[in-house]
């Protein structure tokens, strides 16, 4: 029962870390490592949901769980029935593996409608969009809202609006458009995957849907800091309060849009924001970092 015990203790330090996450504003001023510390605790979560019931089921073998498992595995493989494991146990077992089994197709579910969705768009953006040499590098969609966004993928697109084109001046759409392209290169769509998937299997827990959100803010942060590096704070902050005011923003499914996440929260983020919290950013990735430690050297002991 101690490497059951040791998984009921992850799940519940996982739950209590996603809490303290979600509460927390620190994330606001490095959010790179909040993403990574936000996948540890999904990756940890998700080990340990699947570890918890095959632990119980393999306690009678008194291994850590992954040896537990090969044992058991051989035990089968002889063609024999388990001595030390009943059929109760064994549904455990298989309870576990079937965890594994929904988190992984869950993902794969969401990663294909991912793609088939983008792909869908990108052929609509052949046939409705346009090149102009006022925006290089991007697509043109002759719209009145107020849009731009980025169609991520193998061959990544920066689709802007006409509507935005009125709406920002120069300096504004530059910023809007690095903005965009970094949510290209750093491929924040396969960030929010395991997340969206997670949300697929668990819509009715809270901290799912938090952990969610959170992530997905902290994406458009993530972009926020790399379009400052180059275009400094007031242009974007200027960008992001002319499409909060424009309230009719358009970001199609697949896609990642600028103006989808707490538009005000993302403006006196950048205007107020000090430096990164180094030693709680550290600390906080040490945490999250053994929370998967733990159930993966259960597993592989």
């Amino acid at each position: 029962m101690t490497y059951a015990l040791h998984f009921g203790l992850a799940v519940l330090a996982c739950w209590l870390t996603a809490q303290v996450m979600a509460r927390s504003t620190w994330t606001w001023r490095s959010p790179r490592v909040a993403i990574l510390c936000w996948q540890a605790i999904g990756l940890a979560a998700g080990l340990a949901a699947m570890g918890l019931p095959m632990a119980l089921g393999l306690a009678a073998y008194d291994l850590p769980t992954g040896s537990a498992l090969w044992a058991l595995a051989g035990e089968l493989r002889g063609g024999a029935a388990p001595i030390r494991v009943n059929a109760l146990q064994l549904g455990l077992v298989g309870l576990g593996c079937g965890i594994g089994v929904v988190l992984f197709t869950t993902t794969l579910r969401s990663l294909h409608s991912a793609v088939r969705a983008q792909r869908r768009h990108r052929d609509l953006l052949t046939l409705v969009a346009r090149q102009d040499p006022t925006v290089p590098g991007a697509l043109v969609l002759d719209h009145p809202s107020a849009a731009a966004y980025c169609l991520p993928g193998v061959r990544p697109r920066v689709v802007v609006s006409a509507g935005a084109l009125d709406l920002l001046d120069q300096a504004e759409l530059a910023a809007v458009l690095t903005h965009e392209r970094a949510h290209a290169q750093e491929r924040h769509d396969l960030v929010l995957l395991p997340f969206t998937a997670l949300r697929r299997v668990l819509p009715w827990f809270r901290w799912v849907r938090d952990a969610h959100e959170r992530v997905a803010l902290l994406v458009e942060m993530r972009a926020d800091d790399k379009a400052r590096e180059l275009h400094a704070e007031a242009p974007l902050a200027g960008a992001l309060r002319r499409f909060a005011a424009a309230g009719d923003r358009l970001a199609p499914a697949g896609t990642l849009g600028i103006g989808d996440h707490d538009l005000e929260l993302r403006v006196h983020r950048l205007l107020e924001s000090g430096r990164p919290p180094r030693l709680v950013g550290t600390a906080a990735l040490a945490v999250t970092t053994t929370l998967v430690a733990l159930p993966v050297s259960l597993f592989l002991s």
